[in-house]
């Protein structure tokens, strides 16, 4: 048995310590955001955060991930109620097939939680990592400033109350 915590949630999981992390999330959690692009961590489709850094969930074994907190796709928001990064995704339609974009949503929140006004440059430098085979990679950049800028929005809401 290994714990985990995912999403907030502590969970059992009946799995061997060597066992990708992507493959409890997807096959025991039934978590299926994060998705098995290369298996070698060189595309991302499998990002996830673990303790608000961005990882390939295909390559950590989840023995080594006990008392770590791991935040998919899923923890974010919901298809009836997207979080603010997910609803800029949708706003600027980042998504053209989609088998990325879970990974790129989980790679920009990561990237926010840590600078919440990247530059376009800070912004290109922190997803390069994660690829589209789309080429949807304007319009995700695009999300992200847009998701930028409404956090900019409402703190600056917040200081004026």
């Amino acid at each position: 048995m290994v714990e985990l915590k995912v999403n907030g949630a502590v969970r059992q999981v009946d799995a061997a310590p060597e066992t990708p992390l992507l493959y409890v999330l997807r096959e025991d959690l039934q978590l299926n955001g994060a998705k098995f692009g290369c298996g070698l961590g060189q595309c991302g489709a499998c990002t996830v955060a673990i303790d608000g850094a961005p990882a390939f969930s295909c390559l950590l074994p989840v023995g080594l991930l006990a008392g770590r907190e791991i935040t998919t796709v899923e923890g974010l928001g919901s298809p009836d109620k997207p979080g603010p990064l997910q609803q800029a995704f949708i706003d600027e339609q980042a998504a053209q097939c989609g088998y990325c974009i879970a990974g790129m949503v989980m790679r920009a929140h990561t990237l926010l939680a840590r600078n919440p006004s990247p530059t376009d440059d800070e912004i290109l430098e922190h997803m390069s990592p994660n690829l589209c085979r789309c080429g949807a990679h304007m319009r995700i950049v695009a999300a992200i400033r847009r998701a930028s800028s409404r956090k900019e929005a409402s703190r600056s809401q917040r200081g004026a109350l």
